[in-house]
């Protein structure tokens, strides 16, 4: 649910530690771009074998409805959708001769050709071939990847589809892109939010190099690339706060609906959830309480989950239930019909122990001028062609530094590519907002 828990609590409900890590990536990148004044935010953590987007309104978004490997879970967690689009993914010709990638991974064992052991082309691969990963400085130099043996095989893929090396590794880039962008749809545009009104965040070791080009496609405006995007998720981890969930059915609807009885029902929960709190060891007097309740058309089989309405309204508890509801139908599917009645399934009940988060004292801005920054050019294949393009060390860009496309900045844990008509500049918290020039 975006909180961590005790270790008594995770093995007695290993059920809830699924996904842990995409959900530190959201924890993570939320925090970093509250810090940077940025509350709304699409999160793209790309890593190795898989894409998890989540979208952010403000708040980190949570489901009761997710499934994993065609399970319902039925615990609360961040809504997190996960595509097969990694920088291991695999690319292959089918047997209409379309270039695919993925959801097959190289994984880590044989690992992308390029690590010299695997021979099946992948994300890796193309972006190597293409400039936009350097041989001699992956992973800041410890690794050398093999670029002469990536050349033969992509050559080898690109003979089945008549084309060549240089364009096949861009269609490999283009597939999984198209990918991940279905993704960022299903999240926005299919659950009634506008993307272009949102900030991108990517993380993981492959997602600014995509970023861009992502972004340019479903109009998003701008990108905040964090200071480590590589290891973000570990970051989340270590600043999630203290999450426990509790839930109750119900069955309510019409007269039944009443404020008395559901607070009562509400501080019933609360009563139990503290005293289970309590003999954690945690502190019960620290904790915030946040209430909310799954609602659905009565003979419906799946609910929306809303926010408890405070009594500061004079309004019949059911009808301000109802009106959230419709207000929240509305944008997931398009339509409500208030002519329906609702009822109340479940009481849910979210309570939190907020943990002390590290506090990153701005810097002031500086010059514009990158030059100290630049430690070489290298040639980069866009669809423009392949352009001579700056190369940047991410560790010595400072606030105010500014970088225009086409162009790398690289790091020990990841590489921002920037194309041309790109342009980024760093903020006061070392993170790189990227928007076109």
């Amino acid at each position: 649910s975006g909180g961590s828990i005790t270790v008594g609590l995770a093995s007695e409900q290993p059920v809830r530690t699924i996904l842990s890590g995409p959900a530190g990536g959201v924890v993570g990148a939320f925090y970093t771009a509250m810090q940077a004044g940025y509350p709304d935010i699409i999160t793209v953590d790309m890593g190795g074998t898989s894409t998890d987007v989540s979208l952010c309104p403000g708040e980190i978004k949570q489901t009761t409805s997710a499934k994993v490997g065609g399970y319902p879970i039925g615990v609360p967690m961040i809504d997190i959708h996960t595509v097969g689009a990694g920088g291991g993914s695999i690319a292959r010709v089918d047997t209409g001769g379309a270039l695919v990638v993925g959801p097959q991974s190289a994984g880590a064992e044989p690992g992308p050709a390029c690590y010299g052991v695997g021979d099946q082309i992948t994300v890796t691969d193309a972006n190597l071939l293409l400039g936009r990963l350097l041989p001699d400085r992956f992973l800041g130099g410890r690794i050398t990847l093999d670029r002469d043996r990536v050349v033969g095989l992509m050559q080898a893929l690109a003979s089945q589809i008549n084309t060549d090396a240089n364009q096949t590794a861009l269609g490999i880039n283009r597939v999984v892109n198209a990918n991940m962008e279905r993704a960022i749809r299903t999240i926005s545009l299919e659950r009634g939010y506008d993307p272009r009104l949102f900030t991108l965040v990517p993380f993981g070791g492959a997602g600014p190099m995509h970023a861009c080009e992502l972004a340019q496609e479903l109009g998003i405006p701008r990108i905040l690339v964090p200071s480590n995007p590589g290891i973000l998720s570990a970051l989340g981890v270590a600043i999630a706060d203290i999450v426990k969930d509790y839930s109750r059915t119900v069955m309510l609807r019409g007269a039944d609906l009443e404020w008395v009885r559901i607070d009562e029902e509400f501080q019933g929960m609360e009563g139990q959830a503290r005293t289970e709190m309590a003999g954690e060891g945690l502190e019960v007097d620290k904790m915030a309480a946040r209430r909310f309740l799954d609602v659905r058309y009565v003979g419906q089989s799946f609910e929306l989950t809303v926010e408890y309405p405070s009594r500061t309204t004079k309004a019949g508890l059911a009808k301000v239930i109802g009106d959230n509801f419709y207000k929240a139908h509305l944008r997931r599917f398009g339509y409500a019909d208030r002519a329906e009645p609702v009822e109340v399934v479940n009481l849910r009940l979210k309570l939190e122990l907020a943990m002390e988060k590290p506090l990153v004292q701005p810097q002031s801005v500086g010059k514009a001028d990158s030059a100290h920054a630049l430690i070489g050019e290298a040639e980069v294949v866009f669809q423009e062609g392949a352009l001579t393009s700056p190369l940047y060390q991410r560790e010595q860009l400072t606030c105010g530094n500014r970088v225009s496309g086409p162009a790398l900045i690289i790091q020990m844990d990841s590489t921002t590519v920037l194309p041309p008509g790109w342009g980024g500049a760093v903020d006061p918290f070392g993170n790189i907002l990227l928007e076109p020039e």
